[in-house]
């Protein structure tokens, strides 16, 4: 029968840097360093793209990720009005909406989507590669996204994030 005070004596005699290699660091929200990123979208395929924007989001790039913490850095995409999409896409790519009615399910090309709004393709690809949880949507808010090559978060100092890893 072991004694809880060999198990305490046992444990002292690990090294400390053996000790902390069996325990599960899990980051607290206050230890956070939240950075900002800069991406060019031009000629960027849209999938790629949004994955690699997607895991800075969630936070997987760094040490400290926690599934259960927003971990992540904020992303500043420019020029989304330049992203690629690859073969047909641009004219058989469909996005749906439905208005709550009956008949109403509204469907739009890629290339109609991107004439009303630049933004919406990142966006929603981006969104779709996030978990469907509550902590996604406090995620969500951390993309800014714009058409053209200005943004207003200079005074943030977005650092560029090279898209190939």
């Amino acid at each position: 029968m072991v004694n809880s005070s060999d198990i305490q004596r046992e444990k002292a005699t690990v090294p400390i840097a053996v000790r902390d290699l069996n325990r599960t660091y899990s980051a607290r929200p206050r230890d956070i360093e939240q950075r900002w990123y800069l991406v060019d979208a031009k000629d960027q395929p849209l999938g790629r793209l949004a994955a690699r924007i997607t895991r800075v989001l969630l936070g997987k790039h760094k040490e400290c990720y926690t599934p259960h913490i927003d971990t992540g850095d904020f992303v500043v995409v420019i020029n989304s009005a330049s992203v690629k999409l690859t073969g047909d896409k641009w004219d058989s790519k469909m996005y749906y909406h439905h208005t709550g009615y009956p008949g109403g399910i509204k469907s739009f090309t890629a290339r109609q989507k991107m004439g009303r709004d630049p933004t919406f393709l990142v966006r929603k690809a981006v969104v779709g590669m996030l978990p469907k949880n509550k902590l996604s949507r406090q995620i969500a808010k951390k993309l800014k996204i714009y058409a053209g090559p200005e943004h207003p978060h200079a005074a943030q100092k977005p650092v560029p994030l090279a898209l190939v890893e």
